[in-house]
């Protein structure tokens, strides 16, 4: 590759390109800015991520690859990347507030927030399984740092390490999966692999074996059975503003990862035989044990945690045809439709959670909601709406998030995992429904502040779920088009 060749590339990923150097000057400039005005910084880093949205709209429709060809800009990256900036967005809004409540105002949070971010959109646009593990570790890296951000808090510390250690184990039966798929084909490339496959030369039993320690490796990182167990403590854990960022982060970049791997490089049919019973227990786990263990819980943060990797199983059972031409684009977007439903909805209900949380760990136990419905009732309003969305209940995002997914696993011959998914949405609308029980028919003096951003950040989202549901057709199109490049 060329000098220029190489610039070009840089230009050809703008948007990360900028993202990362506004991390790094954020670093910088944040060493001079006061302690008692931390609020500078964070409004730096929305303008940054405002720029790098601006940067995305601006070249939506464009495909470049760069690097020679190891980093795609696509529709479907372009997609994700909008997605993400987005998710950035929403963070820093729920986090402003919390962060000067609970005293954990500093401004490296906002240039870690930032660094894992880069590592997210690098990592929705890998093409090489070598840029899909540095994307990981740089989304990975600032997120164990985040989720000990209140330390000296023990439950704090524990996240972080526990985290970490689990982290580093997962990252490291994904490096060994890349390097028996570089034994087996010679590639490391995506479109490589596939080559290698349709040409005959490659080891399909050690391809096998590879994808399927490149699975255990980002089915760790989306929280799906059985990588899971880190899921519940550390969301607990962590500071509240951290959890809702890393439960939508890591999900959308985790399953951008998976949606482009086995699309674009595990799709031989030998290996879609293999593969798609795989991907359909990891669904059906998935759903039943989040759900089933959900209703066990008491305290707000890991019943979310038990949450989240329900709904990692409904993604997952979207990639369940993937293997299935006449499916494949369905499927894609079906995913990619149920992870916008999931960010928006997944925001509004941990923005509800952090204006109720007094200090680190107070308030968070569901009793702890009783009687929101008459002292606050737009929050209780908001929340009840995530619940409703959570459960998939028209006319929310959820509801349509759902359909999409089922109608895709039905049409690709899967009757009994949508059965199971219908099955489990029913279990789950026990606790969630709890939670609003709680709001509307229990007496409580739950104490709130009305702080401008989080207040501002819950009723939009709470609004933009409802919203978004009724007029859900222009964002089903939007996600049939991100993945239309992909096949």
């Amino acid at each position: 590759m060329s000098v220029n060749d190489f610039l070009s590339s840089f230009n050809d990923i703008l948007h990360l390109t900028f993202l990362f150097g506004w991390a790094c000057v954020l670093l910088l400039v944040d060493l001079f800015i006061p302690k008692d005005r931390k609020n500078i910084t964070a409004a730096l880093a929305v303008l940054g991520l405002l720029i790098t949205l601006g940067i995305l709209i601006a070249r939506w429709g464009t495909t470049v690859s760069a690097f020679n060809g190891m980093i795609m800009v696509d529709g479907f990256s372009s997609y994700l990347s909008i997605l993400l900036a987005v998710t950035g967005l929403l963070s820093i809004g729920v986090a402003y507030d919390y962060l000067k409540r609970t005293g954990l105002e500093r401004g490296e949070y906002y240039a870690l927030l930032l660094f894992s971010l880069s590592g997210m959109m690098l990592m929705v646009g890998a093409a090489d399984l070598i840029i899909i593990f540095l994307a990981l570790e740089l989304l990975s890296i600032p997120l164990y740092v985040l989720a000990g951000f209140a330390v000296p808090q023990p439950a704090s510390e524990e996240a972080a390490l526990k985290y970490f250690l689990l982290g580093a184990f997962s990252s490291a039966i994904m490096v060994y999966g890349i390097a028996l798929e570089y034994g087996a084909t010679a590639t490391t490339s995506l479109t490589g692999i596939v080559e290698a496959i349709a040409s005959g030369s490659a080891d399909l039993t050690l391809v096998a074996i590879g994808a399927g320690l490149i699975l255990i490796g980002l089915g760790f990182k989306v929280a799906v059975v059985p990588f899971h167990m880190w899921t519940p403590d550390v969301y607990q854990g962590s500071p509240t503003s951290v959890t809702a960022f890393m439960a939508v982060g890591a999900k959308v970049a985790g399953f951008a990862a998976l949606l482009r791997v086995l699309v674009e490089a595990f799709s031989d049919p030998e290996l879609v035989s293999d593969l798609t019973p795989i991907l359909w227990a990891f669904a059906a786990l998935t759903v039943i044990l989040g759900n089933v263990v959900a209703l066990m819980q008491k305290n707000i943060k890991r019943l979310l945690a038990y949450s989240s990797i329900a709904h990692a199983g409904f993604i997952m059972m979207a990639l369940v045809p993937y293997g299935q031409v006449e499916l494949a684009d369905a499927a894609v977007s079906a995913a990619l439709f149920y992870l916008l439903a999931y960010t928006i909805t997944n925001f509004a209900a941990w923005a509800v959670v952090i204006t109720l949380e007094r200090k680190e760990g107070v308030g968070l136990e569901i009793e702890d909601y009783a009687g929101l419905s008459r002292k606050y009732p737009l929050l209780a309003l908001t929340m009840t709406i995530a619940m409703l969305s959570f459960i998939g209940i028209p006319p929310t995002i959820g509801f349509m998030g759902k359909f999409a997914v089922f109608s895709v696993v039905i049409d690709g011959g899967y009757p009994v995992l949508a059965l199971i998914g219908v099955i489990t949405s029913l279990i789950s609308a026990y606790y969630y429904l709890r939670v609003v029980v709680v709001m509307y028919m229990r007496e409580g003096e739950p104490v709130v502040r009305k702080e401008a951003w989080l207040y501002t950040t819950a009723l939009v989202t709470g609004a933009c779920v409802l919203v978004m549901g009724v007029f859900s057709g222009p964002l089903l199109d939007w996600a049939t088009q991100a993945v239309m490049e992909l096949f």
